[in-house]
This record gives structure tokens, C-alpha cells and sequence, in this order.
């Protein structure tokens, strides 16, 4: 008999997807807080607050160089712009997230949700052209069974994007289903940006 244990409970929020620290404190106001600048005297002197923002101080720094970098007349595209998406991508990475259960209802697997963005996200990348952005695993309100996606992405120019999404919704969802074991209800696709890529774009076998 399969002894069946519940996901990690350090994860609160109205999504489930904000991670409670050590301390207590959610990880979304201690970045908050400290992005705003409030005066807060357990996070100047917690440990864990203090690791928190230093993870976030330095992924913010490293993609201000890149903004500072970038040549907005030959990128094509506007930095801030560009800023707000990786930290987005940013957040989600330092952010483990909700717990995703694997396999049919009677099995014990789960991944945490950053885990499974990982690979989705390079699933959508091997159509060519395309840069995928924020990606959402969520799981029924029951804890098993059947997961959205949600991925943002970028698409090249001059291409049907009816047929970039369609084919990114394939392979996504062939990775959801092989690679991961996990079983999609549906796959949402959110063309956000166009991009200018030389490499155009070509439908591949994928995943079936």
C-alpha cells in the first residue's frame, strides 16, 4: 500500500505560490518592503530576510548591467521593457513555488513549479525563433490531477503567429506530458513581444 504524504506547506498566498521563510515572513513582502524602502527592523537584522534581499539585490544589479548594455537604436526593443521581463523570469527562479503533482492520482511524485517552468520554457525554445518568458504551472484546487500552463513568449517577426503558438502549445505540452510526467489540462500560449530573428521560424516533429 502506497503511504501518501501532502506537498511542502511553506508556500501561502492567494495563489499558494509565495514562500513563507524561516523567519515567518513571506518572501513577497520582505521584497517588498525592502523595494520600497519601509523601515523594517526584523528584516535590517533577521538572517533569512537578509538573504533574501541580498539574492534579490544581486539578480537586480546583474540585469541593470544589461540594461545599461544594451543599445536600445540597434536592440530594437525598449530596455526598461526589456528589464521588467527578465525580472519577472527572475522572480519565478528564486521563487520555487507551489508544489505540482506528477503521475496519476494514486501516485506520491511532485516538482515544485520553477522546476517544471525550467523545462517547459526550454521546450518552447526549440522552436526557432521564439524566447520564452514568465511560465505558471498550476495545480487543481484538489492538490492531484490535471495542470494549466500559462507561458509568455517572444515570437519572431514576419511569421503566422497563429502557427508559433500552436507549435509551442505542442511541444510544451509534449515535454509537460514526457519529461515530466505531468498531465495538462491546457496549455496557454501569450505572444508578448515580437522580436527580430534571422533564424525564422520552422515546425519540428516536437514532442507527441
Amino acid at each position: 500500500m502506497t503511504t501518501h504524504t501532502d506537498p511542502p506547506d511553506r508556500y501561502t498566498g492567494p495563489d499558494g505560490d509565495d514562500e513563507r521563510l524561516a523567519c515567518g515572513r513571506l518572501l513577497s513582502g520582505v521584497w517588498d518592503g525592502w523595494e520600497q524602502a519601509d523601515p523594517d527592523p526584523h528584516r535590517a537584522t533577521c538572517p533569512y530576510c537578509k538573504d533574501a534581499v541580498r539574492e534579490l539585490t544581486l539578480l537586480e544589479s546583474t540585469v541593470r548591467e544589461l540594461r545599461e548594455e544594451t543599445d536600445p537604436a540597434e536592440a530594437g526593443y525598449d530596455p526598461s521593457a526589456l528589464t521588467r521581463r527578465v525580472m519577472d523570469v527572475v522572480r519565478m527562479e528564486l521563487r520555487p513555488g507551489r508544489p505540482v503533482p506528477l503521475g496519476d492520482d494514486d501516485e506520491d511524485l511532485w516538482v515544485m513549479e520553477a522546476v517544471a517552468a525550467r523545462t517547459l520554457r526550454a521546450a518552447a525554445e526549440t522552436v526557432a525563433g521564439v524566447r520564452a518568458g514568465s511560465c505558471r504551472v498550476t495545480p487543481p484546487d484538489a492538490g492531484r490531477g490535471e495542470v494549466t500552463v500559462r507561458l509568455e513568449v517572444h515570437a519572431p517577426l514576419g511569421v503566422p503567429l497563429e502557427e508559433v503558438a500552436e507549435e509551442v502549445r505542442h511541444r510544451v505540452a509534449g515535454a509537460a506530458r514526457l519529461r515530466l510526467g505531468l498531465r495538462p489540462a491546457s496549455v496557454d500560449i501569450r505572444i508578448v513581444d515580437l522580436v527580430d530573428d534571422p533564424a525564422g521560424f520552422e515546425e519540428g516533429p516536437g514532442d507527441d
